[in-house]
């Protein structure tokens, strides 16, 4: 019979994968309708230490102070292939971000686009359009070689890129601000990034920020 502790933690496994979306603990225990949040964050990390002992090609992944179940890494470009792109004005306006001041931290990426940096890295990571690095206590983010497919970029290289997002496009977010200091408004680019049909051509709505 399933103790409590385990079914919890199935639960608990459930609200994440119908989510699909990186979650706190706080989040998950109103989800679950529990008035104590300690037994939901025990809970969560035996999830994750389960997952990190099995054969599987899934995780419990941290995401700032937010808890995602996602595919690993190494098999984001395997899944990409059959996964719908769909880019939010939000989504796309945090991977403009990433691909211009690249390689930037995750942390910095919040303090410039606010908490919700921690859900679109999540998203763009999982589209196979960024690159996330451990480093420190916190991930350092790249564009991949599929972003640049994606949006018909004939390079990889980032000074390339970023010259491609201020000559073609006319985006030019700006310096990276210090530690405190408010969020900058991201100017919509001009024209609509477009995706680079291939062999076998995906439908992909990407939509155009709005200007600030």
């Amino acid at each position: 019979m399933t103790s409590k502790v385990d079914e919890l933690v199935l639960r608990i496994e459930a609200v994440l994968f119908a989510s699909g979306k990186p979650m706190s603990v706080g989040e998950l225990t109103d989800a679950l309708e529990i008035s104590d949040f300690r037994p939901v964050q025990r809970a969560v990390k035996k999830l994750a230490h389960t997952y990190d002992n099995r054969q599987t090609a899934l995780e419990v992944r941290r995401v700032g102070d937010r808890y995602a179940l996602q595919l690993r890494e190494v098999f984001v470009p395997t899944a990409h292939a059959v996964t719908p792109v769909d880019l939010s004005a939000r989504t796309l306006k945090a991977l403009t971000l990433v691909a211009y001041h690249q390689p930037i931290l995750q942390s910095v990426l919040a303090r410039m686009f606010g908490e919700a940096a921690y859900e679109e890295v999540h998203r763009l990571r999982t589209l196979g359009l960024i690159h996330a690095e451990p480093k420190g206590a916190t991930f350092e983010l790249v564009t991949t070689r599929q972003f640049a497919e994606y949006f018909g970029i004939a390079s990889t290289n980032p000074e390339e890129i970023r010259t491609f997002l201020e000559q073609k496009l006319g985006v030019s977010p700006g310096p990276r601000p210090p530690p405190g200091a408010p969020t900058p408004d991201l100017p919509a680019p001009s024209p609509t990034l477009e995706p680079q049909e291939s062999e076998e051509p995906r439908r992909a709505a990407v939509e155009t920020p709005p200007s600030a």
